[in-house]
């Protein structure tokens, strides 16, 4: 039942029962309840459709808006270039940093070049090349996640996406160099784990992180991909919901109805932290950032049980 025929249902109920002198408490009660569950969805998925919002910006948006200069760099020397991720050299000030993310297409065009920011193994061994390449010459490394998850192809699957994505796990983890990682819209499986083992991680508000799509979730565990929308808040993929679960350092305030009514604005928000964050990372030892690095990924999912 949708939230306008449950809350015109709980208002019939209450006016019934008080016009009447009915005891309609049991009724009520359970209405009340369907509407908070319904309420609580409502929440999570509007946080995805937000975060899918054609008009959003993407990782070029922002590197627009923060460097001062950007140099893409393509190709994994191996295969191809793929475009569903995109890095290269970026000016801030004095400064410069590598930057890579998942790109999405603005028209539909684009949006099957990139297969909807879906990498294929060449994208990560891409994002790989550049990672060390970084560290090689010692630049920090900022990555930008936005994506359903890797590309699921025949050609992906024969090119090896498993053993790329399981190789910039390790790799990630043990780079001497300092890693920030914004998830900036969608943040879905290893897709998004392939760019994403950082330092510090941040996200934007409306943006959701989790193992799997809800429509992934919904067609195995409830065994309907309509049901997408509940799956959404059982999954637990909201900013704040990350937040609790400290796997995620921060969130990203966003301008009314999206990031995408004010992208400058975000923009300036995330390059503020960016720099701060920087700023303290960088007076850490080489070794001490490696450690620090691997007991923050060790500690995601432990969890201490209340006593009875």
């Amino acid at each position: 039942m949708a939230l306008t025929e449950l809350e015109q249902k709980l208002k019939e109920l209450k006016e019934l029962a008080k016009a009447d002198s009915i005891d309609l408490g049991d009724a009520i009660e359970s209405i009340e309840r369907k509407l908070e569950t319904e309420q609580r969805n409502s929440s999570a998925w509007k946080k995805v459709e937000m975060a899918r919002h054609p008009s959003r910006p993407g990782t070029q948006d922002y590197v627009a808006l923060i460097c001062d200069e950007f140099m893409e760099l393509c190709g994994d020397r191996a295969f191809a270039d793929d475009p569903a991720i995109m890095g290269g050299i970026g000016r801030i000030g004095d400064r410069y940093l590598t930057f890579i993310g998942n790109r999405k297409g603005k028209n539909l065009k684009e949006n099957i070049r990139c297969n909807h920011g879906c990498a294929n193994p060449e994208g990560y061994r891409k994002a790989m090349r550049l990672a060390q390449e970084a560290e090689r010459f010692g630049r920090p490394i900022v990555t930008f996640i936005d994506t359903m998850g890797a590309y699921p192809g025949l050609g992906a699957e024969e090119r090896g996406i498993g053993e790329a994505i399981a190789r910039n796990l390790k790799e990630f983890a043990r780079l001497k160099t300092p890693i920030i990682s914004f998830v900036i819209g969608e943040g879905g499986s290893g897709g998004a784990l392939g760019i994403g083992v950082g330092d510090k991680i941040f996200m934007l508000e409306n943006a959701w992180y989790s193992v799997i799509s809800p429509e992934g979730f919904a067609s195995i565990l409830l065994r309907d991909a309509s049901k997408a929308r509940d799956a959404s808040n059982m999954m637990k993929l909201t900013s704040s919901d990350l937040l609790s679960f400290k796997v995620i350092n921060g969130i990203i305030a966003e301008p009314e109805g999206g990031a995408h009514n004010d992208p400058a604005k975000v923009a300036q928000a995330i390059k503020a932290i960016l720099l701060t964050e920087l700023e303290k990372l960088e007076k850490r030892s080489l070794q001490a950032l490696v450690r620090f690095r691997k007991q923050k990924i060790r500690a995601i999912g432990h969890y201490s049980e209340g006593q009875a």
